[in-house]
């Protein structure tokens, strides 16, 4: 099936190296890419009210495609959709149609692969394939081309009402009254008519291939700066198209081990799109490029901390420039008190600076030093990572006894859930706030988590400050957290109060915690074994959820208070490797791959899952679980 794709895909390349185009792209003719043909299902023929659609989107774009539905078929990728401000600019920017054709094209194929989409259509004898690569942030190269020489025509389709057509010497541009811009470069060769609703684009009549550069702009400024640039393109698009092929293959040639089935090959392939679809470049108030949750849904356009330090650690493998600057982009907005905040937007008026999130910014470091023995990013980022380790101590002990509380700025129990990054959970059910000081709140209870997180960010910044040759002057009770959140009773790390220091005995996936970060004992671990395998707890369907599954509070559906969610899973499993237990670890891991639905199939992963049928919740296309699936992969057998 492999190579029926790869020839499928090959023979049309050669279809496309005649008539009218001035140079062919030239694909090797191994690339990898090829092999994982339909990675994602996207197909969706849009109108005005579609606001959440997963897209095909690359190199950081704002803007994406989805390839039309068989049965409500439109001869060209559905879009461009904007990321930002969810509205289609057309249901088609760029139909294609033969010649002399009257709209009877049905369609054969339409594959999904790893940085690139597919598309044929025919009728009766004559056949046209389509397929497109984004070859940077603003433009998507379009390329035609058919079996025969009797050219072609290019119209929209259903445009979007607000936008306004504008026809140049070789371009159609397209303005909403929200300032983006839509440009539709064509080849000089071409014939442009423009009634200021729809265009239409005529070639040679003995063309058989054309390219189409399609551009999204923030503005009139972007622009002009981009016009010439898309045209110098279609002059010559193989450099471009050469270098997305061989930015794709480095992706996967990183990630891919040669001693995996298949179906976990595409977990892995999978992940990589996942995170390189939620790539976005610097925007607005985004000062550098960085990974959203999710551009399938309205609600994630921005960065978040926490997710981000996680994206980092997995972009560690396969691309660590991104990973870089999606740390430094939290990092642009760091308070002078040293807190980096919840998340931030393309409108900085719309960040939340209510609270923090967990700290794992240093795991995320490090695996980039690990990863590429970036010496120089530790030393600019050192700094910065101990201002914000030292912040935890100063704003979030309530009784200055080193073991940190979960809180916020404004007193609000909501903005403390926030905090901890699991906004519902079972522990925080009867907890209240405590004042700091005036920006400064806690939570009554001190979190196992949280500490744990702090003892590994305290372990990498001496590792750091070796490393670079400075000082750490900053707070270390990391031997003192295990002993103190171990509840000898039950076997098991849970949240303490602060009132009277008695456990929260509420078993959740924040035990899992001391484990990931290697603070806990051989004999804690021997003891939590008994949870971790036990079926009415966390060795559920899908293993280890968010709450011990016979716990009455329990709700497999409801969010953090017992679903799946793959990095706790993940942070359990690598746990359990951690501390010798490989075969139960490589059985979890298989769990999660064979029993999520859609993971090996086309389905987008998802936010969370279901724990008892491994059923797909909340958003799709989701970084998180993507970046945790990609250590698992990695992590198996070893």
């Amino acid at each position: 099936m492999k190579q029926l794709i790869r020839g499928f895909v090959i023979a049309g390349m050669v279809a496309g190296c005649l008539a009218c185009s001035r140079s062919a792209q030239e694909m090797p003719p191994n690339s990898t890419r090829y092999e994982f043909g339909d990675i994602l299902n996207i197909a969706l023929t849009p109108d005005s009210t579609v606001r959440r659609a997963g897209c095909f989107t690359d190199a950081g774009s704002w803007m994406g495609f989805t390839i039309p539905e068989t049965d409500k078929w439109v001869n060209g990728f559905c879009g461009p959709f904007s990321l930002d401000n969810r509205i289609w600019f057309a249901q088609s920017a760029v139909c294609v149609d033969f010649l002399d054709g009257n709209g009877t094209l049905t369609p054969d194929s339409a594959i999904y692969f790893p940085g690139e989409v597919y598309i044929a259509s025919s009728s009766n004898d004559r056949k046209i394939e389509q397929r497109m690569n984004f070859v940077n942030s603003s433009t998507a190269l379009l390329q035609v081309s058919s079996n025969v020489a009797e050219g072609f025509k290019f119209t929209g389709k259903d445009w979007n009402s607000k936008v306004r057509l504008e026809r140049g010497e070789q371009t159609i541009t397209a303005y909403h009254p929200n300032g983006e811009v839509v440009q539709l470069t064509f080849m000089p060769d071409v014939e442009l008519s423009c009634d200021g609703k729809n265009y239409v684009a005529s070639t040679a009549a003995d063309c058989q291939q054309m390219n189409v550069a399609v551009s999204f702009y923030f503005s009139d400024k972007e622009l002009a700066s981009g016009a010439q640039k898309s045209v110098a393109l279609l002059q010559n698009p193989q450099p471009e198209l050469a270098a997305n092929a061989k930015r794709w293959e480095e992706y996967l040639q990183k990630v891919l081990r040669k001693d995996m089935k298949h179906e976990y090959d595409r977990v892995a392939v999978k992940s990589v799109v996942t995170l390189i679809s939620n790539w976005r470049t610097h925007r607005g108030g985004l000062l550098h490029e960085g990974v959203i949750p999710s551009h399938a849904v309205t609600y994630f356009m921005g960065f978040w901390a926490w997710d981000s330090w996680r994206f980092s650690a997995a972009l560690a493998r396969f691309a660590p420039e991104l990973a870089k600057n999606n740390i430094r982009a939290m990092f642009d907005y760091q308070w002078p008190d040293g807190m980096i905040i919840d998340c931030i937007y393309t409108n900085p008026a719309e960040n939340n600076a209510r609270d923090s999130k967990p700290p794992l910014v240093c795991w995320a470091v490090d695996e980039i030093f690990t990863h590429n023995q970036d010496t120089a990013f530790v030393k600019e980022m050192y700094p910065q990572l101990l201002a914000y380790y030292k912040w935890w101590y100063n704003k979030r002990d309530h009784d200055r006894n080193g073991m940190c509380e979960f809180g916020s700025t404004d007193g609000t129990l909501e903005a403390a859930g926030w905090e901890s990054g699991m906004d519902n959970a079972i522990r925080f059910d009867n907890a209240k706030m405590l004042k700091n000081g005036n920006d400064a709140w806690s939570l009554d209870q001190e979190s196992v988590d949280l500490n744990a997180y702090l003892a590994y960010e305290c372990k990498l910044l001496k590792k750091f400050a070796a490393l670079i040759d400075t000082t750490f002057d900053a707070p270390d009770y990391s031997d003192k957290v295990a002993d103190y959140f171990f509840d000898e009773k039950i076997g098991y790390f849970c949240d303490r109060r602060l009132k009277d220091g008695s456990f929260i005995e509420e078993p959740a996936c924040e035990g899992y915690t001391p484990f990931w970060t290697q603070i806990a004992t051989k004999k804690q671990m021997e003891k939590a074994l008994v949870l971790f395998t036990d079926t009415t707890k966390f060795s559920t369907y899908i293993p280890f959820p968010t709450a011990a599954a016979d716990n009455p509070k329990c709700d497999p559906n409801g969010y953090w208070r017992g679903p799946i969610w793959l990095d706790q899973t993940y942070q359990a499993i690598k746990g359990l490797r951690n501390y010798g237990y490989n075969d139960l670890a490589d059985k979890y891991t298989l769990q999660v791959f064979d029993r999520c639905q859609g993971l090996t199939g086309d389905a987008p992963i998802h936010e969370n899952y279901g724990t008892h049928t491994g059923e797909r919740l909340q958003a799709s296309h989701f970084s998180w679980s993507a970046s945790h699936l990609l250590m698992l992969y990695e992590d198996y057998g070893k």
